[in-house]
C-alpha cells in the first residue's frame, strides 16, 4: 500500500510524501502505482519548470518513496502558481484514491 501525506498550513500544501508501493500488480506492471506516479512527478515537473519554483525533491525508487518540499520564501506569483499546481495535482491523487483506496492509504495534516 501506498501512503500519501499532504501537509498543509491553513490553506496552503506545503509538503507531500508517497511512501511505498500500492501493491495493485506486480512490480512494472501496476497500473495503479504508475498512474500515481505519474501524477505526482508531474506535479513537481509543473512547480519546478512552469512556476519556476524550487521546490525540494526527495526521490528513492528503490523505496519507493517521493517527496515535495514547498519552500516558504516565494514570491507572491510563484507561491500562487505553485498552490494551483499542488492543488491540480491533489484532484489527480483523490480522484485515484476514491477508486483505489485498497491499494493507497491518504491523509491530510495541518502544521503550524
Amino acid at each position: 500500500m501506498t501512503k500519501v501525506r499532504v501537509f498543509k498550513k491553513g490553506d496552503t500544501y506545503t509538503r507531500l510524501v508517497c511512501d511505498g508501493h500500492t501493491g495493485y500488480g506486480v512490480e512494472g506492471e501496476d497500473i495503479v502505482c504508475a498512474a500515481l506516479s505519474s501524477i505526482v512527478q508531474t506535479g513537481a515537473l509543473g512547480m519546478l519548470t512552469v512556476a519556476c519554483a524550487n521546490v525540494q525533491i526527495n526521490r528513492n525508487d528503490e523505496n519507493a518513496y517521493f517527496e515535495i518540499i514547498v519552500p516558504q520564501n516565494l514570491s507572491p506569483q510563484t507561491a500562487h502558481d505553485v498552490q494551483v499546481i499542488f492543488a491540480t495535482m491533489m484532484c489527480g491523487i483523490g480522484d485515484l484514491y476514491s477508486e483505489y483506496s485498497d491499494f493507497i492509504e491518504m491523509e491530510v495534516s495541518d502544521v503550524f
